[in-house]
């Protein structure tokens, strides 16, 4: 039995995780107080165990479960485990700054907010609820600069792959101005390379575009940074598959985010996909 945990602030995509997750053939419950977890899977009796709406489970936990449920969700996680419950927590989220916009866009009222408490107040609220299961996230997702569409397909891609028990891999570019992913498990930075940005009829392209790629072929340190990279992902990326790692987030990022950064990752993706079949390349300041 398999079991996904979707969680996060409010506003940062949880719904629509769900949503994806259901289409996909799970059976989702939403806003599950954590307490009734182990009680969900009593029923699943050694009989049961080729009922289809046993076999892929997700629930949504969120900051309206009790307190105290919370702080004891890892513990009732590792319970189900040693149980036969092979479980992931999907911890979504976005900037504060994004999530207020959201809520003000769909004239949404936050869950935790009142006549005293205002969103900005009610977000950190959430924020300290939910750290137990911020801490124990398997997989963490920034969803800041994602399209509804764009966060769906991450979620197929990653929870649901169509190559059971393959590692996920994301080349992500990014621009350090506007702050590193807070999904990154690798960051690599690139800003000590020759930028196109200076010439200025490269300026109006990006590292996409074949005459950017054709500076930066040209220049060797360029190709010393991404064999460099190569190498050590080479070595490293088998040792977390080992370790049963399901995602990996690598990401590249120069001062803007529009050509060095997108170059090395479209290479990094297309030499990475031949060993990893799961490989995804996003480029966070081009969406």
């Amino acid at each position: 039995m398999r079991l996904v945990v979707v969680s996060g602030r409010s506003g940062s995509g949880k719904s629509t995780a769900l949503n994806l997750l259901e289409d996909a053939g799970f059976t989702c419950i939403d806003n599950l107080p954590a307490g009734l977890l182990p009680g969900l899977f009593e029923q699943a009796s050694p009989k049961d165990s080729e009922s289809h709406w046993l076999n892929n489970i997700a629930v949504g936990i969120d900051a309206r479960s009790l307190t105290g449920d919370l702080n004891r969700l890892p513990e009732i996680l590792e319970k189900l485990k040693s149980s036969g419950v092979n479980y992931e927590v999907v911890y979504l989220d976005a900037i504060t700054d994004v999530l207020i916009q959201r809520f003000s866009e769909t004239r949404r009222k936050h869950p935790l907010s009142s006549h005293q408490i205002d969103i900005k107040e009610a977000i950190a609220l959430e924020t300290e609820l939910l750290d137990p299961i911020a801490s124990i996230a398997n997989r963490r997702i920034d969803t800041s600069n994602m399209t509804l569409h764009q966060l769906r397909d991450l979620i197929k891609k990653q929870i649901v792959p169509e190559t059971e028990g393959d590692m996920a891999v994301l080349f992500e570019s990014f621009a350090f101005k506007r702050g590193v992913p807070i999904d990154a498990d690798f960051v690599f930075d690139v800003r000590c390379l020759p930028n196109p940005y200076w010439k200025h009829e490269l300026r109006p392209y990006s590292g996409k575009d074949q005459p950017v790629v054709d500076f930066l072929e040209s220049e060797s340190e360029v190709t010393e940074m991404v064999s460099d990279i190569i190498d050590y992902l080479t070595r490293w990326l088998p040792r977390f598959e080992a370790n049963n790692r399901s995602y990996l987030t690598v990401a590249i990022g120069c001062t803007g985010g529009q050509h060095r950064s997108v170059y090395i990752s479209n290479i990094l993706g297309k030499h990475f996909n031949k060993d990893y079949t799961n490989t995804q390349i996003r480029h966070r300041e081009l969406t």
